[in-house]
């Protein structure tokens, strides 16, 4: 069971101009500013921007399937023969995330809410 396509993740190189941007876009201001991440809520979506992305093996806008067990969905994934760009990790508050590539190179990543 999943929720969807609910979050994407820009890799960002300049967070102040980049959340300056999305800030004008999204006429409102983010829910979460940090050195790290900022997030915003735009129409029940979570747009986030991450600096540390391309650190993260992440170079493109990624979009975060939110899941009910990650772990399975992740692995279940490999099995079906995507590779491992990030394994599950808790990013903060016991939200998990993970990602994977498919054959075509395109990184899909997955969300688990804290529960």
């Amino acid at each position: 069971m999943n929720d969807g396509v609910q979050t994407i993740i820009f890799p960002i190189q300049d967070l102040e101009k980049g959340k300056a941007l999305l800030a004008l876009l999204a006429g409102a201001e983010p829910y979460m500013d940090e050195p790290y991440y900022v997030g915003f809520k735009i129409g029940g979506q979570d747009v986030g921007l991450d600096p540390g992305a391309r650190d993260k093996g992440l170079t493109h806008p990624t979009p975060y399937w939110h899941v009910a067990d990650i772990r399975a969905k992740y692995q279940a994934l490999l099995d079906g023969g995507a590779t491992s760009v990030q394994d599950v990790r808790d990013v903060g508050g016991g939200k998990l995330v993970a990602s994977v590539r498919d054959g075509e190179g395109n990184v899909i990543g997955l969300i688990q809410d804290a529960g």
